[in-house]
């Protein structure tokens, strides 16, 4: 059996032989001073988050670790939760100027996050949001189909992001974004306010990035957590909320 450690997502062998998924939550730290957003990840507070792998593979191939290779880190306060990604990705592409076409196809970050982690279908509904995160900074997902026709939306005020590369081989992406969560009543004519962030709070989450390195569609898409296929599939995350993993928010 191998076991969770340190919060990380294992699998386990049960007394059949068939392996399964661990999904207790990985526990985010408290920071009490805000993290600011310039895609430095200079603040202390970043010391003690704990390194998460992105080595998922959801679509394609598994590329070699030059081509992308990822890891994030998270942590919180009352008004937003802060992800550190830092990326390898030797080619950096933007072909889509029109931030609600295509974007999937574009390198990009996508953050999934399921406020209540009530799990379930989301596609066209604010059940859960899939945040894909551009390299021009525009946030675009999929909106509710009855109030927006189920047509792409931004979402830019849920999300500030930026980053920076490095300018030495191999060229590392420090990606800094802080997001506020919004429940599922959320609608672009009634948007409510975002929700207050409290210590023992368990959030559904996953985080992924699609890799185009000049092809028309993206070549890669590695995420964070495994995803059992549906038919062979395992692009679920914008569809449904379940297969997200869990985090749960604590103070130390």
């Amino acid at each position: 059996m191998i076991k969770k450690l340190g919060g990380m997502v294992c699998l386990l062998t049960s007394a059949s032989g068939v392996m399964a998924h661990d999904h207790s939550p990985q526990t985010v730290t408290y920071t009490s001073a805000p993290v600011t957003i310039d895609g430095m990840a200079s603040e202390a507070a970043w010391g003690n988050a704990q390194w998460h792998s992105l080595d998922k593979l959801m679509v394609g191939n598994m590329p070699e670790k030059h081509d992308f290779s990822g890891r994030y880190k998270l942590l919180w306060d009352e008004n937003y939760l802060y992800l550190q990604a830092e990326i390898v990705d030797d080619v950096l592409i933007d072909n889509h100027p029109d931030p609600t076409k295509a974007y999937w196809d574009d390198d990009c970050l996508e953050v999934f996050i399921d406020e209540d982690a009530s799990g379930g279908n989301h596609l066209e509904s604010y059940n859960a949001f899939a945040y894909h995160i551009a390299l021009d900074g525009n946030v675009a997902d999929i909106g509710d189909k009855e109030n927006d026709k189920g047509g792409v939306v931004l979402l830019n005020n849920h999300v500030a992001s930026r980053w920076t590369r490095a300018e030495t081989s191999p060229f590392t992406i420090t990606w800094e974004v802080a997001i506020k969560l919004y429940p599922d009543t959320f609608t672009l004519n009634s948007p409510g306010e975002p929700i207050a962030l409290t210590a023992g709070k368990i959030i559904g989450f996953m985080l992924a990035y699609c890799d185009n390195d000049g092809s028309e569609t993206r070549e890669h898409f590695v995420g964070s957590h495994e995803i059992t296929p549906v038919n062979g599939d395992k692009n679920r995350g914008y569809i449904d909320a379940s297969v997200f993993g869990k985090i749960k928010l604590i103070k130390q």
